[in-house]
């Protein structure tokens, strides 16, 4: 998909929501780039989470700057393109919101179905255990966010690929 103006769609949602698989499947079939949040993190973070301790707002911060930096990067490129990036608190939308264009495809489900899909998950750092950080964490988008699209993860993988496609073309 080429397009003559940059724009970043950031791929939010707790832990084991699917948003590298959704990513990957959906930037394939846009053909536009992926950048997994997960590889941006400082290597603090990835050794605090690797302990099964989940990580404060001051440990977040570099890696959001990197998550805003990689959105300004593609914009300043022409480059559409999908970053994975859990986004989990108002704050951290508003400054990866500064400064770029971006929109927020979050990906939700309950907790129950979200704790099923963390304990199939393999070679992931995310440890089960913090999951309910991630759920007390999360402040659900609310209506005054009006770049941020929310997409069921219920049902199966190939609907929510759709639902996720379907919401990227309608705002290109």
């Amino acid at each position: 998909m080429s397009e003559k103006k940059g724009k970043s769609f950031i791929l939010m949602g707790v832990s084991s929501t699917g948003k590298t698989t959704v990513g990957t499947a959906v930037a394939q079939r846009l053909g536009i780039k992926l950048i997994d949040g997960d590889d941006l993190h400082p290597r603090a973070n990835i050794v605090k989470m690797s302990q099964g301790n989940p990580l404060n707002d001051e440990d977040r911060m570099p890696w959001l700057e990197r998550i805003r930096d990689a959105a300004f990067s593609l914009e300043q490129k022409s480059e559409v393109g999908i970053i994975v990036c859990s986004a989990l608190k108002k704050q951290y939308r508003d400054m990866i919101r500064d400064g770029n264009d971006v929109t927020f495809i979050f990906l939700q489900g309950p907790f129950e179905l979200v704790l099923e899909r963390m304990k199939q998950r393999k070679g992931h750092y995310m440890k089960v255990e913090m999951l309910k950080s991630q759920f007390d964490t999360l402040e659900v988008p609310q209506s005054d966010e009006k770049d941020v699209i929310p997409i069921s993860i219920e049902g199966s993988f190939d609907e929510v690929v759709e639902r996720c496609v379907d919401a990227l073309k309608a705002h290109l």
